[in-house]
């Protein structure tokens, strides 16, 4: 896609955590774009993530749900997107072990009701127009000590949520063989940073560390996943849709892998520093806790491609990403507040429903 164009863009997933970031890329650094976010706003999006683009005159929020054939349909009539980029999904494990049908009524039949909405609009004209889509390192599987993710190892994936996500990647490359489809597929590692909601590893523990409760640590707190500061994520999506190759799939990962507990542990440190505590006293709370179902021992990406052909890296150590992380959370305390409290749902009838 070329950078200099007046795109119309579909943002799909736009006010959770990591659509949040990537819709503040886009409407910052491209104000020739129109940049149109679409969410569900279901617990896992919060318009106050977005507060600091709502005005912007490039920047439009609509409330709707990609399970919703006729809205959907309407919604691409109405607008005539040249480009989606779709980050919209059903994303905890545990919550997918809970509920599977969910996540493959939201990851697989909302992608598909997008696709075949892309695809009646765009018909056969499909220069510059790009059906963008993030996934996961999920998909693959779990990995050997000495293995690595990339973009041609087989799909294994072991859980509800992971399954219903190669199901989604499945369905996209089958429109591009199937219809000629302009697509593109990105799959990343474990998320971290600023806004993300208190159900994942680091924000849970900055939560927990901050207001002295215990540290729930699955097994023995073995599992090792590769970490990524979110905003990098968001840097290398911006290089992929305006970059890569249209048929491609580039894996996002930050070569940076970690242990659950050695991470609790960090940020433990971190948390005692930044709070005055003496060392070793968040420590304390640790709980190692029953493992859950099916937990996958190891992720790990290999990243050479979309560094060697989209001269994309991050920007940040893991250390560093995490500092960054725990002195947002620390100085955000009223949104933390809000979020596990649930009243930020009350943004979106205070800014547009009741308007």
């Amino acid at each position: 896609m070329e950078s200099n164009k007046n795109y119309k863009i579909l943002i799909t997933g736009g006010a959770g955590f990591i659509g949040s970031h990537v819709v503040r890329r886009f409407v910052t650094s491209y104000p020739e774009y129109t940049i149109v976010n679409l969410d569900k706003l279901t617990y896992a999006g919060n318009l106050e993530n977005l507060c600091d683009v709502e005005k912007m005159p490039n920047y439009q929020f609509i409330k709707g749900d990609i399970t919703n054939v006729t809205f959907i349909n309407s919604l691409f009539n109405n607008h005539e997107f040249d480009a989606v980029i779709h980050l919209a999904a059903e994303s905890h494990v545990d919550r997918s072990i809970l509920d599977p049908s969910s996540f493959v009524t939201t990851n697989v039949f909302g992608t598909v009701n997008l696709l075949n909405a892309a695809l009646a609009i765009w018909k056969d004209h499909f220069d510059n127009k790009l059906f963008y889509h993030i996934s996961t390192d999920e998909v693959y599987g779990s990995l050997s000590d000495s293995a690595y993710f990339t973009e041609t190892t087989s799909y294994d994936p072991k859980s509800p949520y992971s399954a219903s996500k190669a199901g989604s990647d499945h369905f996209v490359r089958a429109y591009e063989n199937t219809y000629a489809l302009p697509i593109v597929i990105s799959n990343c590692s474990n998320n971290y940073g600023p806004y993300q909601f208190p159900e994942k590893l680091v924000p849970l523990m900055i939560h927990n560390i901050r207001n002295n409760k215990l540290l729930p640590v699955y097994g023995k707190g073995e599992n090792i996943r590769d970490w990524l500061y979110v905003k990098d994520h968001a840097a290398a999506i911006d290089h992929v849709f305006h970059r890569g190759r249209k048929g491609e799939t580039y894996n996002i990962g930050g070569f940076n892998e970690w242990k659950n507990i050695d991470i609790v542990r960090l940020l433990c440190g971190i948390m005692d520093d930044k709070l005055h505590r003496p060392s070793g006293t968040s420590e304390k709370l640790i709980e190692f806790v029953k493992d859950r179902p099916g937990h996958d021992m190891r992720y790990a990406i290999d990243a050479t491609k979309i560094s060697n052909e989209l001269k994309w890296n991050t920007s940040v150590t893991f250390e560093q990403g995490l500092e960054i992380t725990v002195e947002w959370y620390l100085e955000n305390k009223a949104w933390l507040d809000r979020v596990t409290s649930g009243a930020y749902k009350t943004y979106y009838d205070n800014q547009y429903k009741n308007r």
